[in-house]
């Protein structure tokens, strides 16, 4: 899963993108496409790993991708790398930046949904203007596709990003356009370091997700070594780097959850979305798992902390079998039984 860093210039995305991924740059990367994995903090990964002192620990995993400045072919749009991401971050400068204008957060966040807007549009426009050619063509057409297209259409004619309106945001027959605007979307207020405070930017605030972040103070953070940070935190008296925050939510963003399997080879995490089957979680560990699938031997993470030990938690009798069609939950234990 792949969530995109976008903004206008002067905003910050190559401040966050190293301050999130630790991969610092001295050379400018005008044009050229970044990407990186990063592990997910999760608490409970580190209290399991503890717990069974494992040879090896796996966190979930995301990816993030910021999109050079300069389009890799002629005649491809710049925003043709953005629509393979999952999801996007819009960082909005929020601090101030020598040789640029007064800070403007309000009209910038404007100005980047109505790019994002436009671009939908003309890919809209198009298809819109291909489904008639081909009607008058005499080729019979998908009438449930034309009615959603033209629907888009209205949408983003009105200013209306397509993440707000859920039935199109959704719509399996649409996923094929990437729509950008559809995408699931986080705001991060790029802040001065001594700053930590949302700026006015009305409605935003409601309708979107937002965090602030020191991006600069949080590359500083992702450049030293562990230890140095966690005594910086503490003495600023700070719980967690805001970069952690920004995982987490990125994470959510994506609609994902973790599922855990313990022992003392592995605890490891796995990331599937939000109402996936016990049959299907099962294949995320290995095909086999769910060619064979008998029953899931679950039990619940608050439930395992609350018995002490697994052994225990069986006695209490929390842990229990499920079978294909339970739908897995954030946090749950799981142990697969098959046959193959």
């Amino acid at each position: 899963m792949k969530l995109g860093i976008i903004g206008l210039p002067q905003s910050g995305k190559t401040t966050i993108f190293e301050a999130l991924t630790q991969n610092i740059s001295g050379s400018v990367h005008t044009g050229e496409d970044r990407i990186s994995m990063i592990r997910v903090p999760d608490g409970r990964i580190d209290i399991l790993s503890a717990m069974y002192e494992p040879q090896k620990t796996t966190y979930a995993q995301v990816e993030y991708f910021l999109p050079g400045t300069v389009a890799a072919k002629k005649d491809q749009s710049i925003w043709t790398a953005a629509r393979d991401c999952d999801a996007l971050i819009h960082v909005i400068r929020n601090h101030t930046a020598l040789g640029s204008e007064k800070k403007s957060p309000f009209e910038d966040y404007v100005k980047m949904e109505q790019e994002l807007i436009l671009a939908d549009l003309v890919v809209v426009e198009k298809r819109l203007e291909r489904l008639e050619l081909d009607q008058k063509r005499g080729k019979k057409l998908d009438p449930q596709e034309h009615t959603l297209v033209a629907e888009c259409r209205e949408n983003l004619e009105n200013e209306t990003p397509l993440r707000r309106v859920a039935d199109l945001a959704s719509a399996h027959s649409l996923r094929g356009f990437a729509f950008l605007s559809a995408k699931p979307m986080l705001v991060l207020f790029n802040n001065d370091d001594e700053d930590d405070q949302l700026p006015a930017v009305g409605e935003i605030t409601s309708v979107e997700d937002c965090l602030v972040i020191r991006g600069k103070l949080e590359q500083e953070l992702a450049q030293m070594s562990a230890e140095d940070a966690a005594g910086f935190l503490n003495e600023f008296n700070i719980s967690e780097s805001a970069m952690d925050k920004v995982i987490r939510k990125s994470y959510s963003l994506l609609g994902l959850i973790s599922f855990f399997t313990v022992g003392s080879d592995e605890v490891r995490a796995w990331s599937i979305k939000g109402g996936t089957e016990a049959v299907d979680a099962a294949e995320a560990v290995h095909t086999d798992l769910k060619k064979g699938f008998i029953r899931a031997e679950v039990l619940a993470y608050d439930d395992l902390i609350d018995a002490g030990t697994y052994a225990a938690a069986r006695k209490k009798g929390t842990v229990r079998l499920e079978g294909k069609n339970y739908k897995v939950r954030d946090g749950d234990i799981i142990n697969i039984r098959f046959n193959v």
